[in-house]
């Protein structure tokens, strides 16, 4: 695992490397020490791909092609007497079989169109249409939690070349990426913040914060010249991105809050549940899983990992073997801290009928009830903060109940 922070961003600022944080003091949250990680999946997953309702009498029928098999070598994994998980997500299934997972079936941001853009706007921004602001709900949920005294490193974490809507915002995080610049020696970058001080000291405090990660990254055993391997939508990359940030939050100076993005799961052409470009992106996923339990070490205890997407994709099968976009989809939870082996749904069906604009999976549960849910529970935030200042306009949603052990 390459350690170096990616410097380009240092450069630029608060739009591509963020500064330090403050976490909570709400309750037992301040002994629990709660952790926090949201996986990004851009291009609308596939739930009915991911978690398949085997058990629903039009299953099959209208799925084709696309349907998962319950019986021969790549038979899905059963979860329950409805659901079952595609066979590239073995780890999800070891945590859900110890009570460290869950699924949340036929789940949606309030976003009912099909664009990838105004959907993760809506997804990352927590409001309930595109384009009205450009910070992220994760960041006013940081920029809202009360102080527990000065860190160094602060409390946020974006992982990636940039900085996703999610995490921008008034509260600054960190920022970390695997990336080919070899690290610059200790004269080189004592010289560079000697001269931003005498010239910028924002910009100065700005590369101080990237060059504590790159410290807090060598410490963590991410040293060594390890390139980035394959972009973080591929097997290798989904992984290399969790192991990183595991590393930086097991440390004992390291944030508590994070985000991960992957792209590629737009699978409108040749999906492949089982095989195919979406078993692959699936691989990954569930290696990221595998990574962060692993990495994250007797913190894992602590942690909730949230896998989230903007929509789904079509019930049916398209002219070239994958699906369009669709609206109802899957969200998927992991960690020592979620009270798990279960799913969580209101299952609308796939017949005919129940299909929402006669073509998608209709939406039964609003995921900010989930996030509000793992929020609530998770670092006991109060319900009107979360209402108003970290998804506005969302009274009516209720945080949804037991999902923190």
């Amino acid at each position: 695992m390459t350690h170096s922070v990616n410097r380009r961003q240092a450069l630029i600022g608060s739009a591509s490397l963020f500064v330090a944080a403050t976490l909570p003091n709400w309750a037992s949250a301040a002994t629990r020490d709660p952790r926090l990680i949201v996986i990004i999946l851009r291009g609308a997953l596939d739930g009915l791909g991911a978690v398949a309702p085997v058990g629903d009498p039009d299953y099959l029928r209208q799925r084709g092609g696309l349907a998962l098999q319950t019986s021969g070598d790549k038979a899905a994994l059963p979860l329950d007497a409805l659901f079952a998980l595609n066979p590239a997500l073995p780890t999800f299934k070891k945590l859900y079989d110890a009570r460290q997972a869950l699924f949340v079936q036929a789940v949606a941001t309030p976003y009912r169109e099909r664009s990838h853009f105004d959907g993760q706007d809506v997804l990352e921004s927590g409001q309930p249409i595109p384009g009205l602001v450009r910070d992220g709900w994760l960041n006013r949920f940081i920029a809202a939690l009360p102080a527990r005294g000065v860190r160094a490193s602060g409390e946020g974490l974006g992982v990636g070349a940039t900085a996703p809507l999610i995490l921008r915002g008034a509260a600054p995080a960190l920022g970390w990426a695997p990336q080919n610049i070899a690290p610059a020696s200790d004269d080189l970058a004592s010289r560079l913040l000697d001269l931003y001080g005498q010239r910028d000291p924002v910009l100065q405090k700005a590369l101080a914060e990237g060059l504590h990660v790159e410290v807090l990254a060598r410490d963590s055993g991410m040293g060594g010249d390890q390139r980035p391997r394959g972009g973080l939508d591929s097997v290798a990359g989904m992984r290399q991105a969790a192991q990183g940030a595991a590393r930086l939050m097991r440390a004992p100076d390291g944030p508590r809050i994070a985000t991960l993005s992957f792209e590629g799961w737009d699978t409108h052409v040749n999906e492949g549940p089982v095989g195919g470009r979406l078993a692959q992106l699936l691989t990954g996923l569930d290696g990221a899983f595998d990574e962060l339990q692993g990495g994250l070490g007797d913190i894992w205890g602590a942690t909730i990992i949230v896998a989230v997407t903007e929509f789904g994709r079509t019930v049916r099968i398209n002219g070239t073997a994958g699906a369009d976009h669709g609206v109802g989809t899957l969200a998927l939870l992991a960690g020592g801290a979620v009270k798990g082996g279960r799913g969580v749904y209101d299952w609308p069906g796939l017949a005919d009928s129940k299909l929402y604009q006669t073509r998608d999976l209709t939406p039964t549960t609003d995921l900010r009830a989930v996030l509000k849910g793992v929020l609530a529970e998770h670092f006991e935030a109060p319900a009107g903060i979360l209402a108003t200042n970290v998804f506005p306009d969302s009274a009516a949603v209720k945080p949804l109940a037991g999902l923190v052990a």
